[in-house]
């Protein structure tokens, strides 16, 4: 007998595929194309880091790990958050290692989420909040930010979207797409909010060590925040490790105890031979992050330099490694520039439309990449918007 109906989960069905994903597999069969879409470092993970993980496998180190992660590397994390972002954890009952971030924010959504309840989500933003949100039986309720208030969430924006069945929001600084970096006191602004309205923070701080010009700031790190954060970071950006895909997050012991048992049954636990590459990582790995953060320093200011001459107007973003020049002034739609800008000068970004309703008008141009690429890639672009 044939099948006569989906199977397919109707969240699932309804759901759209990733518009990054689109335009990586438009380039991938193009010959030529310089990429300034891929949100990963173009560095190779530190020596010390990979010769770690081979020493775990020489030693046949392949079990399972605790669920949470070798109390060692919790414990080396626990340290690391507390000398670089002054947050105090216990490394027993407040920290897991997930499969990078992202395990993190889905472990953190299905934690805290009952059906219909809402999360705040500012925008533009990472396209994996929105899904993880509504895969978590949740609402996402999104609020725009705009350039010319440097892409910053707003206090009265904020307030304006909380409602009687607002559980959380999600915040992410450094900012993906726009390297929007929220300061202390836009920080403090918003805790307040928080505060108020009784509220739990997921904060997304993937890029805290990719701050250029002032410290990041641990949303937890704030008078009364530590209680009400889920601490979302990992190794794949500021260590150069996407591929070895290794996250943490760090709660409460309410929360974590409830991520765990969600992590227990979905992943078990994170790859052995990746958890002694961050453990090493953390150890000595650090004067390779400030190395790489100095080179991508340099790459930004050229960037947003060259944009702003071509006659794209680009702000300079405080961390993470993306610009998110407007391209208004060409009377292109962002998918238009994309989409013509790859086939006539073989230059991938990413539109700034797949980041929600406030990135229509913006390209996410990635600078983690040589700076020969970036220029040759400021030539095409130059010539292709100056036609």
């Amino acid at each position: 007998m044939p099948v006569t109906k989906s199977y397919v989960a109707k969240s699932v069905e309804a759901m759209r595929p990733s518009g990054i994903r689109k335009f990586f597999d438009l380039a991938a069969g193009m010959e030529g194309v310089i990429s300034l879409g891929v949100g990963e470092p173009d560095f190779v993970t530190s020596w010390s880091a990979r010769e770690a993980a081979i020493l775990s496998l020489e030693r046949g180190f392949t079990s399972y790990t605790a669920n949470a992660g070798l109390l060692e590397l919790r414990e080396e994390i626990v340290s690391y958050i507390h000398n670089r972002f002054d947050v105090t954890y216990d490394a027993t009952e407040e920290v897991i290692v997930t499969v990078g971030a992202s395990q993190a924010i889905d472990l953190a959504m299905r934690a805290i989420l009952d059906p219909g309840d809402e999360v705040v989500v500012v925008e533009p933003c990472f396209v994996s909040y929105v899904p993880m949100v509504e895969l978590a039986g949740g609402k996402a309720v999104t609020v725009g930010t705009r350039g010319e208030e440097q892409f910053k969430l707003q206090p009265e924006a904020l307030k304006e979207a909380i409602t009687s069945k607002t559980k959380a929001l999600l915040l992410c600084s450094p900012n993906n797409p726009t390297g929007a970096q929220l300061d202390k006191e836009d920080l403090k602004a918003i805790a307040a909010i928080v505060e108020e309205h009784d509220l739990i923070v997921v904060a997304d701080e993937i890029y805290a060590e990719l701050a250029y010009d002032i410290p990041h700031t641990s949303f937890a790190s704030l008078d009364g925040m530590r209680e009400r954060t889920i601490l979302i970071n990992g190794f794949s950006k500021g260590f150069a490790m996407t591929g070895w895909r290794l996250g943490f997050v760090c709660a409460p012991p309410e929360l974590t105890a409830a991520m765990l048992k969600i992590h227990q049954y979905a992943m078990m636990c994170a790859s052995t031979p990746a958890q002694y590459a961050a453990l090493e990582a953390l150890k000595s790995g650090m004067s390779d992050v400030e190395e790489m953060k100095k080179d991508y320093r340099r790459r930004r200011n050229y960037i947003v330099q060259s944009f702003n001459e071509i006659g794209l107007d680009c702000l300079m973003p405080g961390g993470a490694f993306y610009v998110f020049p407007s391209i208004q002034s060409t009377g292109y739609t962002s998918d238009q520039f994309a989409e013509l800008l790859l086939k006539e000068e073989q230059v991938a970004v990413v539109p700034g439309s797949v980041f929600g309703k406030g990135g229509e008008g913006f390209v996410r141009c990635s600078y983690a990449s040589s700076m020969e690429q970036l220029q040759e890639a400021v030539r095409r672009i130059d010539r292709f918007v100056n036609k």
